[in-house]
């Protein structure tokens, strides 16, 4: 329940503070003296969305900051899910900064509006006039009906289905598609792929071609260059290796004559080796090497092929190539093999289907259980508001399969006797709408885990006995639910626990509204001006005082 409410800089709110008791509480004023803009500012904690032209001062932020108890409403999983720390005492906030910007926070965290949103809904419910135009539209009917039958199971399990039926669906139409633009370029996938799988290409063959190719162009001019060099290190007489063992064997002497020249002596041997090995490997490479005119050619037309196939194609490397015949490979067997695939496909969509509507006719039998008792409760509410002759039906069709269910509905009304009922948008006036609404929200309170309602003038267009009625049936929500009701009416605004009056303040060079919470003789004041005008007679004073019970 909300424990306590600032405003600061909100519309002509300069600054207020209010702590509404836990059980039913009154707000009166004066017409424009700023009920309806406390409850937009109550609309920004609910994630509403917010304008620069609501604040006070142009050149200061609006802050409205709300405190909530929460401990016992089952939202621990929500903070969780949300990465939010819980804690029984829950404040949100929201700023808005003179240039525009807005943000929104929960327990200092600053948070999404969306966020802000679903929490919202499960801490207040505000009744409006956007009530009265909503009651007459079958998704919000449907809601109630859920409500009161309490078929959330049912809905969600519902609901689950139809977002597989949903993705089901969506796959075989996807597939559907497709089909038609893959059968059509299937021939020419078909010739790709076998212009590239007769070359059988292997990863990393081109570069290992491109270096055969070169050996294979010099082969004459390298065995000859070889044979140059080999020659010039092994010749008898002047080799360079005959000469560098010459040598070696001086540079051995050097070292029996001091131990200082024995390195020289291991490193002149080690070059001699490398120069040996280097002479052998040079060997190997010339047998190796042959002057074939075939084998080029070979290399030359395998190469060939690749480059041509890498600039048909747009591609660089044999391996974009082959990822390339996999693709239209693929491509290839799923034509081959499509309509096996769309008939899965079809089957898995059509199993959805049936088992979309067995769910669907679970919750239409779920709903339609409630319509009577549903009818009966609200017209039984409605008769003891006044509405003597008021009769309730539920009107059912089904229809495909939508997120909501299989079902429309409309709830029926008639106000008068020998009036056959029809749809709430088509036969309610504004008055009777009231009366509606606040009897289906009394319903829905025991049915729905609500800690706060607000009642915005929703006694409008009653008054007298039918007004206390309503009252009492106030006072019975608030032993379950926190209220609080914005009201013109003296005989209501008497049964509150808190009396909280709203006026405007025209002491400085700008108007602001304020408030004040009533108590004893304030309080009586108060009920005298809303019954007898603003200035009381004696005979208002006894009404207001026999209204309070004092």
């Amino acid at each position: 329940m909300l424990r306590s409410l600032s405003i600061a800089n909100y519309a002509l709110i300069q600054s207020l503070e209010m702590k509404p008791s836990q059980f039913l509480n009154m707000i009166t004023g004066e017409t424009g003296a700023g009920k309806s803009i406390m409850l937009g500012a109550v609309g920004l904690l609910l994630g509403n969305r917010a304008d620069t032209k609501a604040l006070l001062n142009p050149d200061k932020k609006c802050v409205v900051e709300g405190n909530f108890g929460i401990g016992s409403y089952g939202l621990e999983d929500f903070f969780k899910n949300e990465d939010l720390d819980f804690d029984p005492e829950c404040i949100i906030r929201r700023e808005i900064s003179p240039n525009g910007k807005s943000r929104a926070f929960i327990n200092d965290t600053p948070v999404k509006l969306e966020t802000l949103k679903d929490l919202g809904k499960a801490l207040m419910d505000i009744h409006s006039q956007h009530d009265n135009l909503q009651l007459g539209e079958g998704e919000y009917q449907l809601d109630l009906v859920d409500a009161f039958s309490k078929s959330h199971q049912e809905k969600a399990s519902y609901l689950s289905t139809f977002r597989s039926f949903q993705s089901a669906k969506k796959a075989f139409e996807k597939l559907s598609q497709e089909a038609l633009e893959m059968k059509k370029e299937a021939d020419f996938n078909r010739f790709q792929l076998e212009e590239l799988s007769e070359v059988r290409l292997q990863e990393g063959e081109q570069a290992d071609l491109e270096s055969e190719q070169e050996i294979l162009e010099n082969a004459e001019d390298i065995k000859s260059k070889i044979l140059e060099v080999l020659s010039q290190m092994e010749d008898e007489q002047f080799g360079a290796l005959k000469l560098l063992a010459l040598a070696n064997q001086g540079v051995q002497q050097l070292s029996k004559y001091a131990h200082r020249f024995e390195t020289y002596g291991e490193r002149f041997q080690s070059v001699l080796i490398e120069l040996k090995d280097i002479a052998a490997s040079l060997e190997e490479e010339d047998g190796q090497i042959e002057v074939d005119f075939a084998k080029l050619e070979a290399v030359r037309m395998r190469l060939s092929k690749i480059y041509h196939l890498q600039k048909k194609h747009g591609l660089d490397t044999v391996e974009a190539l082959i990822a390339l015949e996999n693709e239209l490979a693929d491509k290839v067997f799923l034509v081959e093999n499509l309509d096996e695939e769309l008939e899965k496909l079809k089957k898995a969509k059509e199993a959805a289907e049936k088992e979309l509507t067995e769910k669907g006719k679970a919750l239409s039998e779920k709903r339609k259980s409630a319509f009577h008792p549903f009818a009966s409760q609200l017209a039984k509410l409605l008769h003891q508001l006044g509405m003597e002759n008021a009769q309730v039906e539920f009107s059912h069709q089904q229809v495909s399969p939508t997120k909501t269910g299989m079902d429309q509905i409309d709830i029926l009304f008639s106000a008068n006797k020998g009036v056959k009922p029809q749809a709430l948008k088509q036969v309610a006036s504004g008055g009777e709408f009231s009366r509606l609404i606040f009897a289906i929200k009394y319903i829905m309170a025991d049915k729905m885990a609500l800690p706060t309602l607000i009642f915005d003038e929703i006694d409008t267009g009653v008054s007298g006995e039918i007004a206390l009625q309503m009252v009492r049936m106030m006072q019975d929500i608030a032993k379950q639910h926190q209220v609080i009701c914005i009201s013109h009416l003296p005989q209501v605004a008497a049964k509150g626990d808190q009396h909280y009056f709203v006026f405007k303040d025209n002491s400085s060079d700008k108007t602001i509204s304020k408030i004040k919470l009533l108590e004893g003789e304030e309080r009586i004041l108060e009920i005298a001006k809303m019954i007898a005008g603003a200035n009381p007679s004696v005979n208002a004073f006894e009404s207001a005082r026999e209204l309070l019970g004092s």
